[in-house]
């Protein structure tokens, strides 16, 4: 009788255990830091100091081996490759920004055949 009960209580898990994994992607934040792997000072406009560090914090699913975050103002862009040990995976970057970095930028991470798996866009006024 009770291996009768705990059938139904059971099959979800094994439904769940089974799913397979989702495709390839990533949740992207921009902060002022990132402390015990989660970004803090998350926002998409920042009015900063020059030499200031803005962090991409990332949560990576499916990326391979590695995964690339590229900062991106117009023609310019800086790239940071990271290592991904296993999915899903948090890690971050980070770029300092100087005077005449002010403007509009995009965030994006690319995973290790080149796809995009998520972007976020915010703006930097030096102060």
């Amino acid at each position: 009788m009770r291996k009768t009960l705990l059938i139904p209580f059971l099959l979800p898990i094994a439904l769940i255990a089974q799913a397979p994994e989702a495709k390839p992607h990533a949740d992207v934040k921009v902060g002022t830091a990132v402390e015990k792997m989660e970004v803090v000072g998350e926002a998409t406009d920042f009015k900063v100091p020059a030499g200031t560090k803005i962090y991409a914090w990332t949560k990576v699913w499916g990326a391979g081996d590695t995964a690339t975050v590229v900062f991106s103002k117009g023609d310019a862009s800086t790239k940071v490759e990271l290592k991904v040990p296993h999915s899903p995976y948090r890690t971050h970057a980070f770029r300092t920004f100087r005077q005449g970095d002010g403007g509009s930028w995009t965030v994006k991470v690319l995973g290790a055949d080149g796809t995009e798996l998520g972007s976020a866009s915010f703006t930097v006024e030096i102060q």
